[in-house]
């Protein structure tokens, strides 16, 4: 069986949900989802997930780490956290400084965890769930050391990436159906024994 290692970039899928409005799709078993972007001959070794943690406004903070808590609940599931760096911008208008956080190393986990898998022969397909182009320079390295290895790009909903498509082995969008098919029940029970509810937000 061909060995699948699939890497999610969090937040470019969530805009990519985001931006068409698929709320109640949030709620993602995201192992579940890497399950069914696989093809009959491949088995999925592992799933990494790469996001940051929000501190504001305060609701959507509680919603990402409910979220947390139930990937938490997978088998076989890596999350890798980034950061967020404020940076000000200045107003050209009325001179006003204002702080802007920018969400920070997402793309450099990603890079590092593909290619050291790729280098230790975890894998014989990459399936990257992102259309950031920052990450075009990793997905050449692997296909230039590693030509029997296949990099697959899976575009989110809304999401394209015309670079990232010529580099990759394959790639196809991520649609709707897949998604509705992958979403944790209501209700999962966390490595603490506690309920994870689904935010009513998301429903």
């Amino acid at each position: 069986m061909n060995r699948v290692i699939v890497y999610i970039d969090g937040f470019n899928l969530y805009f990519g949900l985001k931006s068409k409005n698929w709320k109640r799709l949030y709620w993602l078993n995201l192992q579940k989802l890497a399950q069914n972007l696989l093809s009959v001959d491949q088995v999925l070794k592992r799933t990494k997930y790469f996001t940051s943690r929000i501190s504001l406004p305060p609701d959507k903070a509680k919603r990402q780490s409910i979220f947390i808590e139930a990937l938490m609940t997978l088998p076989d599931f890596d999350i890798y956290f980034g950061h967020y760096q404020a940076n000000t911008i200045t107003c050209y208008r009325c001179q006003n400084i204002i702080s802007k956080p920018n969400e920070k190393m997402t793309d450099v986990n990603i890079a590092v965890e593909m290619l050291c898998d790729a280098f230790c022969d975890h894998f014989d397909t990459a399936i990257l769930v992102s259309a950031d182009g920052d990450l075009l320079a990793p997905i050449q390295k692997i296909r230039s050391f590693f030509p029997y290895k296949r990099v697959v790009l899976a575009f989110p909903p809304d999401r394209f990436s015309s670079a990232l498509q010529s580099a990759a082995s394959a790639n196809f969008m991520i649609g709707r159906k897949k998604l509705a098919d992958s979403l944790f029940p209501d209700q999962v029970i966390s490595k603490n024994g506690f309920i994870l509810t689904k935010p009513t937000e998301w429903a």
